[in-house]
């Protein structure tokens, strides 16, 4: 017989915790949550996350309230393997996050003293390079940003990183320089033909974009994500217009479609 479920009234955590447990269990498990690996369960983590970025860009607090559960449920996963394993467990994680937030801000439980937030920054910035330098396994300065980062994620995290020596643009304006310059170089392409350096140069157009977010203080992600959350509303407006009308969308073309596309822009302004 499997061990029983703690009562509801047990502290929501520990329930959680005996819930995974009680999925894992080699004998009366469930088959799915047993065939699972750290590998696996990945994306499914990455794609909560964005669940949860979702439903805060919609103001949607109620979905943001089951959706932070099942990403809290991805990280009670991943700690049930880990402890399966015998590598640590949820205590663990738990544990080392409450060490290293104090430990990131002397300025609150302990006697620092920061004047200004650029100097907080500054300061976090260092404590992080000795945490790198502490776990001897960096040969790069860029060695921790994750690879698995959205890419213009990744690309503000990289210049970011290479800034804290120098190595940055010091203006807006020479960022904007080079875009107009890598602009250049993609329409060279495009009339070339040569698929693969046209890859090569729109790449380079989105990552000065990712700069040039980064110098404004923009988050490119979060930027992009409006505007096809944008683009997906003002479509829906035309689709809509169209169904009045007795049609659809391919039964349409650019220049009714593009009137009202317009017209859903004046819609959004009223």
């Amino acid at each position: 017989m499997p061990s029983p479920l703690p009562a509801p009234e047990t502290p929501p955590l520990e329930r959680l915790l005996a819930i995974m447990a009680r999925l894992r269990d080699p004998k009366d498990g469930c088959p799915w949550d047993l065939a699972q690996t750290f590998a696996t369960i990945a994306p499914y983590t990455v794609e909560e996350a964005y669940e949860v970025a979702d439903a805060i860009e919609r103001n949607d607090l109620a979905d943001l309230k089951e959706e932070l559960g099942d990403l809290l449920l991805q990280v009670v996963f991943h700690a049930r393997i880990a402890e399966e394993k015998g590598a640590f467990s949820f205590d663990d994680v738990a544990r080392a996050i409450n060490d290293k937030m104090i430990r990131r801000h002397p300025h609150v439980f302990g006697e620092q003293f920061y004047a200004t937030g650029e100097a907080q920054t500054a300061a976090w910035e260092a404590m992080k390079a000795q945490e790198r330098a502490g776990k001897g396994r960096d040969q790069s300065l860029l060695d921790d940003v994750p690879a698995g980062l959205p890419a213009m994620t990744r690309a503000v995290k990289l210049t970011k990183r290479a800034a804290q020596v120098g190595f940055d643009w010091p203006e807006v304006p020479f960022v904007l320089a080079k875009l107009r310059e890598e602009i250049g170089e993609m329409e060279a392409e495009i009339d070339s033909g040569d698929r693969e350096a046209l890859r090569g140069e729109i790449g380079d157009v989105l990552f000065v974009m990712a700069n040039l977010a980064r110098k404004l203080d923009i988050e490119p992600e979060d930027a992009l994500r409006a505007t096809n959350a944008k683009f997906v509303r003002r479509f829906q407006f035309i689709e809509a217009a169209l169904a009045q009308r007795g049609r659809t969308a391919d039964q349409s073309d650019l220049t009714e479609m593009d009137a009202l596309w317009d017209a859903a822009k004046v819609a959004e302004r009223a």
